[in-house]
């Protein structure tokens, strides 16, 4: 039964914890000891079952917080009060050995200490129906039951990472590169100059030009020329094709501490990136994602089957992903470049096939564990050209994905 069931807690504990990241396995019970023990503060802190002997949890939590930077994240490991009796009679029966557990917490409990301690809750994994190895049953039941909704609240295993929280305080201003993908939008250029607020000191606008029909490229470099003298701007045009590939160039080629991405048609109105860069600077999150499904939208912004294409993704991505999402696919999406560089070293767990840019970012924010906020916005019309997507086709490509994401992230 046991290395049955550690190597499951292993398996889910490796979606997160990657073999570069420093990670402590600690005794709460010797918090102090184990820290000193490393040269650097670990990525990743695991308190496996040993809530259940504490007797003060909050000063525990308490504790690890002092040791912690914002980049650390801490998973608990807890089990579900209902398999109280069930584990005492596999100690009983000598297939567990004996324990003295003294604290059977559930989630409101370990949210509550948590915040009490510093901590802001990321997000909440139950796992493990069947803890021994029955041949393919307990596979199956595992993998593909355990995470269904309402079936989940039966596991006997809670996983939950959390990020602390440090005062924003600070007298550094960060500055944002602002990506711009552009494919036949020629109209907007000029606009988007003219009306990108400034944020930072430094501030950088990256104009990805791709594959354009129309003359976008020849005013793209004459507009760089016109505000240049006024503002930095960047241009270049996309190697391959798609918005994806137009981002993760424009990325590759940013310089500040902070990355957007606006999309060229301006259906999400440039004015509105500052709210996004309070919201990551004041560290309300890690990763601020749009969502333009809260607030009335203008006229005719989208078409009602593409609303209800995004409120299905939006539900099934929630799921998957662990965290909230109302809308996956508003194209305003901002995270550090340090978060973005640590996605990309691992881009290949999820491989390179997102023709968007949007689930790239999303699942790879999802993994590392970041804090995702959405961001509600007044979804404009377009006023300039036609758009790019293609309703039927690129559902299939996210109907696709969901199902790769799931089976990467959620069924394993």
């Amino acid at each position: 039964m046991k290395k049955y069931f550690y190597k499951l807690l292993q398996s889910y504990l490796d979606l997160f914890i990657r073999p570069e990241d420093r990670c402590l396995r600690i005794d709460a019970q010797n918090l102090t000891v184990e820290f000193a023990k490393q040269s650097k503060v670990p990525d990743y802190v695991v308190i496996d079952g040993q809530v259940h002997y504490l007797k003060d949890i909050q000063k525990f939590f308490e504790n690890l917080y002092t040791r912690c930077l914002p980049t650390t994240r801490v998973i608990v490991i807890y089990y579900s009060a209902l398999w109280r009796p069930i584990l005492q009679l596999a100690t009983w029966l000598g297939l567990r050995n004996k324990t003295s557990e003294q604290n059977w917490v559930g989630h409101e409990d370990m949210a509550n200490f948590l915040l009490l301690s510093g901590f802001e809750i990321v997000r909440l994994d139950q796992r493990v129906l069947c803890p021994v190895y029955i041949p393919l049953l307990s596979g199956f039941l595992n993998r593909f039951v355990a995470p269904l909704p309402f079936l989940r609240l039966l596991c006997m295993v809670n996983i939950l990472i959390a990020r602390p929280i440090f005062p924003t305080g600070t007298n550094e201003v960060l500055s944002v590169s602002v990506v711009v993908p552009a494919r036949n939008e020629a109209g907007n250029i000029e606009k988007i100059i003219e009306r990108l607020p400034k944020m930072g000191p430094c501030d950088e606008l990256i104009f990805v030009e791709g594959n354009s029909t129309d003359d976008t490229w020849e005013i793209i470099q004459a507009a760089a020329l016109k505000y240049g003298a006024t503002r930095t701007i960047n241009i270049v045009r996309q190697d391959g094709k798609g918005k994806g590939d137009a981002v993760r160039k424009g990325f590759s080629l940013a310089t500040q501490d902070v990355l957007m991405i606006l999309d060229a048609d301006m259906t999400v109105p440039p004015e509105d990136l500052p709210k996004f860069y309070r919201a990551l600077v004041q560290n309300k999150g890690e990763f601020i994602n749009g969502s333009r499904l809260v607030y009335p939208m203008e006229g005719e912004a989208m078409r009602f089957l593409n609303m209800l294409g995004n409120k299905f993704f939006a539900m099934a991505f929630s799921f998957v992903l662990g965290q909230r999402f109302k809308d996956t696919l508003c194209g305003t999406k901002v995270l550090s470049r340090h978060h973005y560089q640590r996605l990309v070293a691992n881009r290949k767990f999820f491989g390179d096939f997102d023709p968007f840019g949007d689930f790239d970012l999303i699942f790879g924010a999802a993994r590392l564990g970041l804090k995702i906020v959405e961001l509600p916005i007044e979804y404009k019309n377009r006023t300039y050209g036609t758009t790019n997507i293609s309703r039927w086709t690129h559902g299939a490509i996210l109907l696709r994905m969901l199902v790769f994401a799931a089976l990467r992230l959620k069924f394993i």
